[in-house]
């Protein structure tokens, strides 16, 4: 197995193998990556198929979690497939990742299969005391695809409930996050059901995460994600923060990116900026 996310390179290292020339560009992400410096020590580069900001994201989280998100301590959480297959029939369009030699079964049982593991290795893994074995059982998990793409399902499938619950809030005149605004004011994503069949089903084959399905992703995690756009290096937006309002208790991963499509992310945080 190739493991989904690279061992850990000096990130000026990695900038002047991979920013050499003197050209604007190359200038400014050099720029990028030694203020990243300040704060990282080292990079890990992360595979780069179109699950590259799901995978970011939840390597990270897995990286640092020290106890089960609330979410998924809940009763009733293995019972949201069947739950919302119950009230929204187009669910059952979901594109699920087709598993060699397998015939498919009930969509709700394989996505509920896949919360279940999310679940239970969120539980293991945040349960593991000493930081160096922590990160051995998130590099082995990110090593076995099965299992790996199953969790990415499993996020795609909470970003679909989080914008089933923006969208009915917003119809019941509750007040609803800005970029639940912009999500639904998509040509493309005018309702949920929409947002499955253009964009969420396309995840991970033939596209990624846009700026504004980043901040779905926060929500539906309940983290906050703060990425380093090398390209914005020098503007306000060099580091974004999905949601720019955060909650106070959300846990914070943070990812850089060149192009805000391809994530990689950084690790060992220097002493200094951890005092």
């Amino acid at each position: 197995y190739k493991l989904s996310v690279a061992p850990e390179m000096d990130i000026m290292e990695y900038c002047r193998k991979e920013w050499r020339g003197s050209t604007p560009v190359a200038k400014r992400m050099r720029k990028g990556y030694e203020a990243v410096a300040q704060k990282f020590a080292s990079i890990r580069r992360v595979r780069g198929d179109n699950y590259c900001a799901l995978r970011a994201t939840l390597f990270q989280a897995l990286s640092q979690a020290t106890q089960l998100p609330s979410w998924l301590q809940s009763e009733d959480f293995a019972m949201l497939p069947e739950n919302l297959l119950r009230k929204y029939d187009w669910i059952k369009q979901w594109q699920l990742k087709q598993k060699l030699g397998r015939k498919m079964g009930e969509i709700s049982d394989e996505i509920k299969e896949y919360v279940i593991l999310l679940r239970k290795k969120w539980k293991n893994i945040s349960e593991i005391k000493d930081p160096i074995e922590k990160q051995e059982a998130c590099d082995k998990l990110f090593k076995n695809e099965e299992e790996e793409y199953s969790l990415y399902e499993a996020l795609k499938f909470l970003m679909l409930n989080t914008a089933i619950k923006l969208y009915n809030d917003d119809k019941n005149g509750r007040r609803v996050p800005v970029f639940s605004w912009l999500l639904f004011a998509r040509d493309t994503s005018s309702d949920p059901c929409q947002l499955m069949h253009n964009h969420l089903n396309h995840i991970g084959h033939s596209g990624g995460l846009e700026q504004v399905e980043m901040f779905l992703l926060a929500y539906a995690l309940q983290y906050t994600i703060q990425v380093y756009r090398l390209y914005k290096y020098s503007t306000d937006e060099f580091i974004t923060l999905y949601p720019n309002d955060p909650e106070e208790d959300w846990p914070v991963v943070t990812l850089i990116t060149e192009d805000d499509r391809h994530y990689n992310i950084p690790v060992r945080m220097c002493q200094e900026t951890m005092l």
